[in-house]
């Protein structure tokens, strides 16, 4: 099973938290994580892409870097570990997002891949006059799609030429084409996520779910599965899992009180109002983001307990079929990526061939 880290490109991670650690982003700090993460032998890092937080007494996600060149400085200072950016499609043009890949290819020596967002909040767009209306919540896969088959054609042949209802390439070169072999992601779980994913990317990033109860997303990969069938291709799921992991349990399930008692409700409410702006796509992973009864940490999948404890229940996470890995985030993420790699990585038998 792979397994990846989730940099914190914005502040405070992804605890929407008063009582969690509170930090800004950095160049030093990711450059630390990921030079950890490689020492450690894990697999890929990935940043997101936030335009505009939800505010709040934690000010969350309102101080960010951007994506592509945060990953361009850390493919530079590492030497084996896979780089993934994320591209916000509605601003960047695809021929010119091609180009920036390659461009990073060249910087990694083929170690880049790209995971590909339609865009759910509108005030990260509207404020820059960008957002195309709300029709974009119903037609956002189709963009994608053609966005996709472009970049697909621009890194395969250095060309061209799709006349699509989105994107309209005249004859356009973008080259040298990349060394590496270019991988796709893409995060939707919606219906129509879960077809382009099934038709484009390479992965499929979905959310895990609950508290200590490893293999909930197990419903996800069988959605995946449907959507590929009708494709022929092979899509694996990667799983977004937080760790909040300690010597015990009990010090572990502490941590993690003391977090959700310092939740921080305007950002949450903040979160909630935005992710019911989408009306159309009832599957979204967008609804188990936004839900405001458990979003201390975005109601991602947590696991919290013992190095131990963590380590089994990863691996029950890999039992599940059509489970490619793992990204994870973590409350502290310069002690969690050490924690994982000399405490929890070496007892996970999913895991058995690394160091």
């Amino acid at each position: 099973m792979q397994v990846g880290v989730f940099v914190p490109i914005n502040n405070n991670g992804w605890l929407i938290s008063k009582t969690a650690p509170q930090y800004m982003p950095s160049f030093d700090l990711n450059k630390a994580i990921a030079l950890k993460a490689e020492e450690h032998g894990l697999d890929f890092l990935l940043s997101m892409i936030k335009l505009r937080g939800f505010g709040g007494a934690t000010e969350f996600w309102e101080y960010g870097l951007e994506s592509f060149t945060l990953m361009a400085g850390l493919a530079a200072v590492t030497e084996r570990i896979k780089i993934y950016a994320t591209c916000p499609t509605l601003i960047i043009p695809p021929a010119f997002a091609a180009r920036m890949c390659n461009t990073i290819d060249s910087i990694s020596h083929g170690r880049f891949g790209l995971n590909l967002i339609t865009g759910w909040q509108r005030p990260e767009y509207s404020q820059m006059g960008l957002w195309p209306g709300d029709e974009h919540f119903r037609n956002r896969y189709r963009m994608l799609g053609e966005y996709a088959q472009i970049l697909r054609e621009l890194w395969e042949t250095g060309r061209s030429d799709l006349k699509g209802e989105y994107y309209r390439m005249d004859d356009c070169l973008v080259r040298p084409k990349p060394d590496g072999d270019m991988k796709i992601i893409c995060a939707g779980s919606s219906d129509e996520g879960l077809a382009f994913s099934a038709q484009w990317a390479d992965y499929a990033f979905c959310l895990g779910k609950g508290v200590n109860t490893p293999t909930a997303f197990a419903g996800n990969n069988e959605r995946l599965a449907l959507a590929t069938a009708k494709t022929g291709r092979d899509v694996s799921v990667f799983v977004l899992v937080m760790i909040i992991a300690a010597e015990t349990d009990e010090a572990a399930m502490a941590k993690w009180r003391l977090y959700n008692d310092g939740v921080d409700h305007e950002a949450i409410a903040w979160l909630a109002d935005q992710g019911a702006a989408d009306r159309h796509n009832a599957t979204t992973n967008v609804r188990q983001l936004a839900a405001p009864e458990g979003a201390v940490n975005i109601n991602m999948g947590t696991l919290v307990g013992s190095y131990e404890s963590v380590a089994r229940m990863l691996d029950e996470m890999a039992t599940v079929p059509n489970t490619g890995g793992v990204l994870l985030t973590f409350d502290d993420f310069l002690e969690g990526v050490e924690a994982f790699g000399t405490r929890i990585q070496p007892l996970m038998r999913s895991r058995s061939a690394i160091g």
